[in-house]
């Protein structure tokens, strides 16, 4: 479905748009504090631009509710569970010994951590590590789609040679330079922050030895198997997961 070039391009417009695609959007500023202003002034500022440039913004802002529909109609027309949309991205974290460069894999069904590596430097070699621990770990992972934002990692020839060889679709904004671009990775990072490391640890007197220890047990250990996740329904990651394999073995 495409924007009905007749109408004006305002904000009222550009919301029945995204209603009629079954993306919720959220403009009362009462109803979820920061985040509702936020999404209302993204929409405001979207007003100003372009129909195509408009259009973009939006659904990049609203992409995790555009995930989560795709996800549920593939799933309901028998596609496999591994190859939804996964989301990548990386953050970094000031050690005593240097920088940690945390780069992973999260899935959009059920926000699992499929694959994470860890290194002192951010080349695209520790994107191709992370893709390399990700279909170790998952092998059906083939022909899923990644997406991240437009960082020299992503679009080096060494990490899409590695796409390639596993049949993973790549896909990234088209243009870049948009913070938005990849919110749930970023929304991802920020949690783990939040509770791992804020108020609990000075990473400044840590070695980036011991930072790979307490995250690694963060995400592969807590995140995936323990913590709960109100998008999941209140399920950890693993047990949504395994709750979807259940019910294809009830139907089967």
């Amino acid at each position: 479905m495409s924007y009905d070039k007749s109408k004006p391009l305002t904000k009222r417009n550009l919301i029945a748009f995204l209603t009629s695609l079954n993306i919720e959007v959220r403009t009362n500023t009462k109803a979820r504090g920061n985040q509702g202003l936020y999404q209302k002034n993204r929409i405001d500022v979207a007003r100003g631009l372009d129909e195509e440039r408009a259009i973009e913004v939006l659904v990049h802002e609203f992409a995790h509710h555009i995930h989560y529909k795709l996800d549920k109609d593939f799933i309901k027309n028998g596609g496999s569970l591994e190859t939804l949309f996964k989301t990548s991205d990386i953050t970094e974290i000031k050690a005593r010994d240097g920088k940690l460069y945390i780069s992973a894999i999260f899935d959009c069904f059920d926000l699992a951590v499929l694959g994470i590596s860890m290194d002192t430097n951010m080349k695209a070699s520790l994107c191709v590590k992370t893709v390399d621990n990700a279909v170790k770990a998952y092998p059906a992972l083939r022909e899923a789609i990644i997406h991240s934002d437009r960082g020299s990692q992503y679009t080096s020839e060494i990490y899409r040679s590695k796409l390639n060889k596993y049949g993973i679709i790549q896909s990234m904004n088209s243009d870049g330079g948009r913070c938005h671009d990849n919110a749930r990775c970023e929304s991802m990072w920020a949690r783990m922050k939040t509770e791992l490391l804020y108020g609990r640890y000075d990473t400044e007197h840590m070695t980036t030895e011991e930072l790979k220890v307490i995250i690694w047990r963060y995400f592969i250990s807590y995140w995936n198997n323990r913590r709960i996740c109100t998008s999941n329904g209140g399920l950890p990651p693993m047990v949504k997961r395994q709750r979807y394999y259940n019910s294809l073995d009830m139907t089967a």
